[in-house]
Parts: C-alpha cells; sequence; structure tokens
C-alpha cells in the first residue's frame, strides 16, 4: 500500500473485517455539481443542455410583442470574470459575483403582410449587461455581502400524480374517502376526491368543489361518452312479456340475487339469497348459459346507458343515466324498444359512482361546465364564452402556465402504466381520464394508494435548480415589460439595450441568495460543521413542509431512507425528521431522486460492479448485508439475512439480486465518525452526532486514538487543509506561505512549474473561531498530488481532530461532579489543552455628515496621552497591541452642531481659537467584557479619496506579498531553467 506523505508519519492500522469495495466520494459533489450544471459555464455555447441559466432563457424567450410586428430573441450568454477574490469579497463585505452579459437579437417583421410567416424587416444584435450571478467557491459556498453561505438542499414532493385516502379522519362513519392529486412543476394543482356519498369531485389549486363530470364535460364529453368511458354494460331484451340480461357468468362472482337463478328449462343452478360462488359459475358456464330471465323489479334502479329516441317525434324519449322505475319500462314496452343496454353495476368492485355524479351535475352543455369552472376561479366576474375557454386552456394545457416537467412526466406515466417515460409538460384529456379511472380503480379495490413518504415520491431540489427557479421568476418580470415596450421598438429604433431592464432579476437573484428561507449562514465551528451543513438536506421551506403542520409519519424513518438519508442525524428539536444529512455514498440522479450504490450478485455471486438504485428502481429486488460472509465472491452460508421491501428476511443466495457496499452506508459523515457505532444507544448515537458539530478549535488538535477512518476523508474534502494540486519538491516554506518545484513531468508546456499556496492565518471564521492553517511539510520534502501540506483548524496530520485524547475516571468526587458537572486537574489548565482563540472583528466607519465630514485621527478632545499610547499617528491601533475592555481602537471625530456656549465652553474658546470644542469623540472602543490582541487591520478607502499612511501601509504590505510570489517564480523557473541547458551542453 502506497502511503500518503501525511500517512508516513503517522500510520493507522486498519481493524476492518470488510474490505472497502467503494472508496466515499467527494462529500461536496450535491453542491458543487447542482451548480455547475446550473451555470454551464465550461460548455461551448452550441453544446448548451436546456437546463439552468440556459433552460430559464429559452424557456422565457422568444418575447414577441402584442401586434407581433417585433421579437426579442435569446441567443448566447457569457459570464465575465468576478471583481475581487473570495478572500478579498470576505473583507471588503462584496458578493463574489461574475457579471452576466446575455446576447439579444431584436427582429422586426413588416407589419403590412399578414399571416404566420412575415417577411423580416430588421435584426438588430446585441450584449446585454443582465446584473451579476453569485459564484459557488472551491469549497460549495457562496459569499454574500461578505459573509459564507449555504444553500440547503430541499426534500419536496415530487410533481406528478398521486392517490391517497383520508384513513377515515374525515367522516364521523370512519369510512375510507379515496382522492387523487395532480402535482405539476409550475401550474395549479388538480384533485380529484370521493365525497361520504361516494360521489366524485374535483377541485382546481384547493378551491370549492364541483363534480368530477363537470371537468369532464367543459372537456368535450357528452354524457353518453362519459358513460362509455367508465362503465361496461347489460344487455336487456324483452320478449314475450318476459325481461331477459345477456349472462357473463364471471361478472356474477359473489353477488346475491333476489330470486332463483335458473335456465329456460327451469333448472335452478343458484336458489334466492344464495351468494354466488366459483362452483356455480363453472357449472353455468358448463351449461353454455347465455341468457338469464329476470324479473322487472330486478331493473329498478339500474341506470341507462344511451339516450333512446322516439322515432315518431325525433325527441329524446329516455336520456343516458337515466334511473330504471316502472313506468320508465312501460314508457319503453309502448315505444316499441325490444332490447336496450343498461350500466353494468355491484356493491362489490363496479360502483356507479360517475354515474351518480352525473346525477347531481347541474351543467348540461360544454360551455354550461365552462361558466362553472370560471366562476369558480374567479367568483363574482360575469362569465363570457371566450374567457371561459380561455382560462380552461391556461389552467392545464398551456406551456406557458403549466409544466409537470421531465421528473412529473416520468412519474406519471409510471403511476397511469404507460410505457414511455418522455412526453409533453402539459396535461392532456387522456391523462385526466386515466387518472379519474385508476381512483375509481382504488374505490372498488383494485390498486393501491401511494405512500407520500416513499423516497420515490419526495426529491431532491439542490442550489443549481432554484437558483434557475428564481432566475426565471425574475425573467418573467422582465417579460410583462418588455412585451409594452416592443410595440414601439420600431417605430423609435430601439436596441435590445433600451428594451431589457435587468433590475427585476438581479433583484430575484439577490433576493433568494441574501435571504431565502434555504440560504442559511454557514455554520462554521469546525470542519464537520462546515461539510455536515453542505450535505443537509431540508423538507421546511418556499415549497416545502411547515414545522406547525408536519406529522409524525413525514419526521418518522422509512425504509427507503436506507443508504440515502441517515436515520441518526437529524436535529432534537420542533425540527426532529424534517431536517435530515445525506449518507456516505448517497448521490442524486437526473431527475433529483437519491440514489445509492449496491454490488450486483449473479446466480449467489458477488460480482465487482457497482449498481446506483434509487427507491423507485429498487422495488422489491433482494438486498444481502455488507456483513454477509463472503468465500471467493460466493455466501458462505446456505440461508443470508436480507432485506426486502422493508422487512428482513433470509433468503438464499442464488435469489439474491445486490450486496451492500459498505457498513457505513447506511450512515451521515457525522454517524460515521463515531467508532464502535453499533455498541450505541440510537439516543444517544443522535446526540453524539449533532455534538461533534459543536467542538471548538482548540489551540493544538489531537487526534483521535481510534478512529473510523473517515477522519482523513472529512479533512481534505471540507477544504480547510491545503492539498497539492501537483506532485514535486518543497522549495521554500514558512508560516503563511508554501512553494513547491513541480515535478517535471506533471508541468504542463507553457505553464511555470511552481505552485505557491498562501495558507490562512488567524482568520476568522462565521461563528468567530479561529482559522489558522500551520505547514506539515519541510524544505525539501518530496510530495505527491493529494498529498495534505498544511493543517486547518480541527485538524491533524491531515486528519479531522475534534476533541482532546484524556485519561477519564467515572467516579464520584464529594458530589462536585454530581449530574453533568466535571471535575478537571490543574495540568489541563496549564497545558492548554481546552484553550481556544476566538476573533472578534470590529468595524468603524468615517462618513460625510450633513455638519461636515467625520475624521480618522489620533487627535480626540479631552482625551489622555495613556488612552492614545496604542494608536499609531492615523489614529488606528497599531498590530499586536494588547487591548481591554474600554480601549480606544479607532480614534474619531464628528463634527458638532452649534449650541449654545457655556462661560467656560467661552473661555476656552477664546484662549484655544475657534476649533477646540466644535468636534465630538465618536472613536471605536473595545466593548465591556473583552480583551485581548490585535491581530490585523484593513483600512478601505473609497475612489479618489487621499489614502492615510496607514492605509498606504498596508496596501504596500500585500503588494509585497505579490511581489515575493512573482520572485519566487521568477527564481524556480530561471533555476529550472539553467539546469536544463546545463544538461544539454554537458550532455
Amino acid at each position: 500500500m502506497a502511503y500518503s506523505f501525511t500517512e508516513k508519519k503517522r500510520i493507522r492500522k486498519d481493524f476492518g473485517k470488510h474490505p472497502d469495495v467503494l472508496n466515499v466520494p467527494y462529500l461536496l459533489a450535491i453542491q458543487l455539481d447542482s451548480y455547475k450544471g446550473f451555470l454551464q459555464s465550461d460548455i461551448d455555447p452550441e453544446n448548451l443542455a436546456d437546463k439552468g441559466l440556459h433552460g430559464a432563457f429559452k424557456s422565457v424567450f422568444p418575447i414577441v410583442s402584442y401586434t407581433g410586428s417585433a421579437g426579442l430573441e435569446y441567443v448566447s450568454y457569457r459570464l465575465g470574470s468576478p471583481v475581487f477574490d473570495v478572500k478579498e469579497c470576505q473583507q471588503r463585505g462584496m458578493t463574489y459575483a461574475a457579471p452576466l452579459r446575455v446576447k439579444l437579437r431584436l427582429v422586426i417583421y413588416d407589419k403590412d403582410v399578414s399571416g404566420d410567416n412575415k417577411p423580416i424587416k430588421d435584426i438588430k444584435e446585441q450584449e446585454v449587461y443582465m446584473g451579476e450571478i453569485p459564484l459557488m467557491t472551491d469549497n460549495g459556498t457562496f459569499v454574500i455581502n461578505g459573509t459564507e453561505r449555504v444553500i440547503v438542499s430541499q426534500l419536496h414532493r415530487s410533481p406528478g400524480v398521486f392517490f391517497d385516502h383520508d384513513r377515515g379522519k374525515t367522516h364521523s362513519s370512519g369510512k375510507l374517502l379515496y382522492s387523487a392529486r395532480i402535482i405539476p412543476y409550475r401550474g395549479s394543482w388538480l384533485d380529484f376526491e370521493f365525497d361520504a356519498k361516494d360521489c366524485v369531485f374535483v377541485r382546481i389549486d384547493r378551491r370549492r368543489k364541483l363534480a368530477a363530470s363537470i371537468l369532464l364535460r367543459a372537456l368535450g364529453y357528452s354524457t353518453e361518452q362519459m358513460l362509455e368511458l367508465f362503465f361496461d354494460t347489460d344487455q336487456i331484451s324483452f320478449s314475450k312479456d318476459k325481461w331477459f340480461m345477456a349472462l357473463d357468468p364471471s361478472r356474477m362472482r359473489g353477488q346475491t340475487l333476489a330470486f332463483d337463478f335458473k335456465d329456460n328449462k327451469g333448472k335452478v343452478y343458484v336458489e334466492a339469497g344464495r351468494r354466488i360462488t366459483s362452483r356455480h359459475i363453472r357449472e353455468m358456464e358448463k351449461a353454455k348459459l347465455t341468457k338469464l330471465e329476470v324479473p322487472a323489479d330486478f331493473l329498478y334502479g339500474k341506470a341507462m346507458y344511451k339516450d333512446i329516441v322516439d322515432e315518431s317525434t325525433g325527441e329524446v324519449a329516455v336520456h343516458a343515466n337515466d334511473e330504471i322505475t316502472e313506468e320508465l319500462l312501460e314508457k319503453l314496452i309502448t315505444l316499441g324498444v325490444s332490447s336496450f343496454e343498461t350500466l353494468y353495476t355491484n356493491d362489490l368492485d363496479h360502483g356507479s359512482y360517475m354515474s351518480d355524479t352525473l346525477r347531481i351535475d347541474p351543467s348540461k352543455t360544454e360551455q354550461e361546465a365552462q361558466f362553472e369552472i370560471y366562476r369558480m376561479m374567479r367568483p363574482g366576474e360575469p362569465p363570457t364564452k371566450d374567457a371561459a375557454q380561455t382560462l380552461l386552456q391556461n389552467l392545464f394545457f398551456n406551456p406557458d402556465r403549466y409544466d409537470l416537467s421531465e421528473v412529473g412526466r416520468m412519474k406519471f406515466n409510471r403511476r397511469i402504466g404507460v410505457d414511455e417515460i418522455t412526453g409533453e409538460g402539459t396535461l392532456s384529456i387522456d391523462d385526466i381520464v386515466s387518472v379519474l379511472k385508476i381512483l375509481i380503480g382504488i374505490r372498488d379495490g383494485k390498486g393501491t394508494v401511494d405512500d407520500i413518504d416513499h423516497l420515490g415520491n419526495r426529491r431532491v431540489r439542490s442550489v443549481g435548480e432554484m437558483a434557475e427557479n428564481q432566475f426565471r421568476v425574475g425573467l418573467v418580470r422582465v417579460e410583462r415589460a418588455v412585451k409594452e415596450r416592443l410595440s414601439i421598438a420600431e417605430s423609435e429604433g430601439l436596441m435590445p439595450q433600451e428594451l431589457i431592464n435587468a433590475k427585476p432579476v438581479s433583484a430575484a437573484v439577490k433576493e433568494f441568495f441574501g435571504s431565502s428561507q434555504l440560504s442559511q449562514f454557514m455554520d462554521q465551528n469546525n470542519p464537520l460543521s462546515e461539510i455536515t451543513h453542505k450535505r443537509r438536506i431540508s423538507a421546511l421551506g418556499p415549497g416545502g413542509l411547515t414545522r406547525e403542520r408536519a406529522g409524525f409519519e413525514v419526521r418518522d424513518v422509512h425504509p427507503t431512507h436506507y443508504g440515502r438519508v441517515c436515520p441518526i442525524e437529524t436535529p432534537e428539536g420542533p425540527n426532529i425528521g424534517l431536517i435530515n444529512s445525506l449518507s456516505v455514498f448517497a448521490r442524486t440522479n437526473a431527475y433529483g431522486f437519491l440514489e445509492t450504490p449496491y454490488q450486483k450478485v449473479v446466480d449467489g455471486c458477488v460480482t465487482d460492479e457497482i449498481v446506483y438504485l434509487s427507491a423507485i428502481e429498487e422495488g422489491d429486488a433482494i438486498f444481502a448485508q455488507a456483513n454477509a460472509k463472503l468465500e471467493n465472491g460466493r455466501f458462505v452460508d446456505d440461508l443470508v439475512s436480507c432485506r426486502c421491501e422493508g422487512e428482513f428476511i433470509l433468503f438464499p443466495p442464488e435469489k439474491i439480486n445486490y450486496m451492500d457496499v459498505s457498513p457505513k452506508q447506511v450512515l451521515s459523515v457525522a454517524a460515521s465518525l463515531i467508532p464502535f457505532l453499533e455498541h450505541d444507544d440510537a439516543n444517544r448515537a443522535l446526540m453524539g452526532s449533532n455534538m461533534q458539530r459543536q467542538a471548538v478549535p482548540t489551540l493544538r488538535a489531537d487526534t483521535p486514538m481510534v478512529g473510523t477512518g473517515m477522519e482523513k476523508t472529512v479533512a481534505i474534502d471540507s477544504g480547510v487543509t491545503v492539498v497539492a494540486k501537483r506532485g514535486g519538491i518543497i522549495d521554500s516554506v514558512d508560516a503563511a506561505r508554501i512553494v513547491v518545484r513541480v515535478n517535471d513531468s506533471e508541468a504542463e508546456a507553457g505553464e511555470s512549474g511552481v505552485d505557491i499556496y498562501n495558507l490562512t492565518k488567524y482568520s476568522r471564521s462565521n461563528q468567530n473561531t479561529c482559522i489558522n492553517q500551520r505547514p506539515l511539510v519541510k524544505p525539501g520534502d518530496q510530495i505527491s498530488a493529494g498529498d495534505v501540506l498544511a493543517d486547518g483548524p480541527s485538524t491533524s496530520l491531515g486528519e479531522l481532530a475534534l476533541g482532546q485524547n484524556m485519561l477519564i475516571a467515572f467516579m464520584p468526587w464529594n458530589g462536585y461532579n454530581f449530574e453533568d458537572s466535571i471535575l478537571i486537574s490543574e495540568r489541563l489548565v496549564q497545558e492548554d489543552r481546552y484553550t481556544t482563540i476566538h476573533i472578534e472583528e470590529m468595524t468603524c466607519v468615517a462618513r460625510d455628515t450633513k455638519l461636515g465630514s467625520e475624521e480618522v485621527t489620533g487627535d480626540i478632545p479631552n482625551v489622555g496621552e495613556s488612552a492614545l499610547s496604542k494608536l499609531d499617528e492615523s489614529g488606528i491601533v497599531y498590530i499586536g497591541a494588547e487591548v481591554k475592555a474600554g480601549d480606544i481602537l479607532v480614534g474619531k471625530v464628528t463634527p458638532k452642531g452649534e449650541t449654545q456656549l457655556t462661560p467656560e465652553e467661552k473661555l476656552l474658546r477664546a484662549i484655544f481659537g475657534e476649533k477646540a470644542l466644535d468636534v465630538k469623540d465618536t472613536s471605536l472602543r473595545v466593548p465591556s467584557g473583552m480583551n485581548g490582541v490585535v491581530i490585523d487591520v484593513q483600512v478601505f478607502t473609497r475612489d479618489g479619496i487621499e489614502k492615510d499612511a496607514r492605509a498606504i501601509e498596508i496596501q504596500d504590505a500585500e503588494l509585497d506579498s505579490y511581489r515575493q510570489d512573482l520572485n519566487d517564480q521568477y527564481r524556480i523557473v530561471e533555476s529550472d531553467t539553467y539546469q536544463r541547458i546545463e544538461k544539454l551542453l554537458i550532455g
């Protein structure tokens, strides 16, 4: 085994019983990959995928004027370079962002020609500035207004169709009321639901309910067509004063008749009141019965299948869905109708739900139904024919207003049983009918309801997708304004630049990154808290759940969480189960569903093939655990403990489909750092996982004696350590810089073979803890790419080291350690084992006021010499000064308004002149309860204002550091060149 530079210094012994099949993936991939997909900055404009920024532009553009005489088309976009780097943005309180420039094309058509293909009169193309897009740092964070923020991924209900019931809570009888809900990615929700009387209703956007037949009628279905969609028929005929029904024996199973079931010869097959069984049906089929004589009262209550027309008058004598009564049968006999069809219904598996619904439907025509929907959506507005049609069209059939998305269409088609998983983003009439048919089938006992908490029905929305949605919102706001201006574009000869106002776009983006519920101030206590925050998955946030409304089921651990979401790491308070952490090996697929890896098992033999499966794909496959005993890739035991559909069952090896890749596959990063976790109580493991994140970096990190092997991964992936980009030899090292002379084999042609790493020294984290990097290498060391060159906070030799190795006694000591009190030895304090450094930032701003400018100065009125002893001539405290509460850090005076002078002040003014007392002391002082050492001072001056001596000194020091980097590069390249020439000449 090849050891890295740090692994040679501290060799670890692995006592694990199971070899690693799969290396732990890059832990921040969920953030970086998602935002990379949003920007697509490293892809040629011609090859851009329809997602992210490009997808948002394509969904809104082209924008055509109301008259159709002009159109604004989107061509491409490019991102500029950020003005400041990450470090400078943090110091200056700026946002780390790049300017977005979009190439737009204004096309003006010839007004005078009518039709679709109008000739083009003029084309103008121009690049338009569309605000700034925040960039992600290498560690998956954003710098917004100088502070590091993280966009937490959201777990929300996937678009698609879902079937559910109310668990008997709505009606007092406890009857299950079934419902179906079509959830689009963007647009109106459509609900179908049963009431206690078994009628089907529809709701649009959770408004008041209407009979489901109203929606179908509004979509162009007549009563006859609706009955044809949802019902089979019974053929009834009248002959010799007797009624007969065409017989389909299989339909009779389970029914109870009120009369004897007999053939035309009088042979009784089933007596009145007896239930028809499979044996009876076999007898009927054997006798080849095709007709059954039925009494007239058997037909009462059945419904007509089709309209029956009186041929003499041409009028409809009997309407479809009319209930059969004695009078109606007499009417049919009078009309001379010898045969007709009725709806086939029974109480077991063919309910008369749509027939009953049609009876409570007040609408008779398509227009009436459209008006009903219009009144429900827009109460108080009188409907017109066009307005009602347009409203219905826009609700579900207009791609601008309604979009199921690729995921939604895939989920929808799978649920309604269509093989094709792609299709339109809008609904079709067939889609709506299919959903109704499945809902009625579930009510009849065919099919099952969906489990909302199944991870196949919940998907992850990552930062890229949320930023795209927000960007689209901004573009839609711009679209309205552009449409109005386009009509005057031709007459006034406007350019694309003058048509577009980018403010709504940049405001929407700023609002999302600055104040969204999912844009959070990064938890930067230690490397683990950073990495956990970036891998967090929240069910809260816009479009998600609220903690008050979320029930027990949503919060509970689900079998599909296995290997995708950690069952241990979740908060203890009101957010329990709503905020989760991604498992170590989990990743999201193209649709946003969580996947976890497995080894494929073929004929009882474990292969090296790794397959990533989502919760949908898992289905009813059989999974062996990672600790199953193997010999030469085959299972040792005759029966192996396996998981199947959430249950643990013993299976023979040949039935097994997959095997887990690692025992820590179930856990999150924090939980996988706990050694011997399996011996821990679940509640304490949860507390341990959460409390590791609260550890403050100590003065000297102490690596754990017993680890789990994840420490190195966390330290490197969190970005707090310095990792070698290329291999080489260490040229020089000091506390703040490491210079590497790169190996010739790794140096690219035309590039300097020098890597310079500037270390972060005593920098402040978001939680005011100290970020300090310490070099681990010395000049002359040989390093490889990926080696750790410098430790960060809470790391030791490139391994995570959150606490200290302590000798602990579990024993009482005079009651001093009662309950949660701890006694520590004096040596612990003397050796500074638990000493931590906290860094506070103080800011002082000199502004221009109405009375004059504020001034930073060392000349402060009414302050003694001792108070000014720590300030330089510019009035700013010097670096290294030890300060305590009340000390002046920055001397500042503010002009004071003219007030009535006291006699004493008049005397002072007479003696010392005009300037003596027209300013007041507004210096920055150390707050009470704080003391420490000044470690750094930054002075920022607006452009055009003369810099003071201290600001120039700081600027010169910064320039010196850049010069030193350049000089080192030059020196190494020069010596390399001499050595090569020397080799060539000497041979």
